[in-house]
């Protein structure tokens, strides 16, 4: 009996007629008919056609943060605009208040004509007129708070 080491290394290599394909010229192993005897794995007349898948090219994706982010910045971009055009405004409304403050100013400048003050007379002694209204008549305050109330004597 042989040792299994000196088995394997008489193995017998195993080639693509053995399997019962063929490489063709564009690399695809297809089917072969073999009409050969010896050949333990031929075809018994039936076809079988294999099917090997061809290197197929991964389809574009999109990930939801992608989007997220795309439409995070549409918004972002939108509501600076917004900003901005608020900001503009502002400042326009500004501006024309300030025209119209400027110009009330010229306005009052103009009606206001500017008017020395009298120089009081010193020649003439001052004297006040006596009024002519009557004096006031005093009251004597009441403290005695008993005779308001209810006229009981709580002596």
């Amino acid at each position: 009996m042989e040792s299994p080491s000196k088995k394997s290394a008489h193995k017998p290599a195993v080639s693509s007629t053995n399997r019962g394909l063929t490489k063709n010229t564009t690399g695809v192993f297809q089917p072969s008919f073999s009409s050969s005897s010896s050949s333990s794995n031929s075809f018994s007349g039936v076809v079988h056609k294999s099917w090997i898948k061809e290197n197929t090219k991964p389809s574009e994706f999109r990930l939801h943060s992608q989007q997220r982010a795309a439409q995070r910045k549409l918004f972002n971009t939108t509501v600076a605009i917004k900003f901005y055009i608020i900001e503009q405004h502002k400042k326009q409304v500004e501006k024309v208040l300030k025209v119209i403050e400027e110009e009330e100013v010229r306005m009052l400048r103009r009606e206001m004509v500017p008017r020395a003050q009298l120089m009081p007379l010193f020649d003439k002694p001052f004297s006040p007129q006596r009024s002519t209204r009557p004096l006031t008549v005093p009251r004597e305050p009441s403290f005695n708070m008993a005779a308001f109330k209810h006229d009981c004597s709580c002596r």
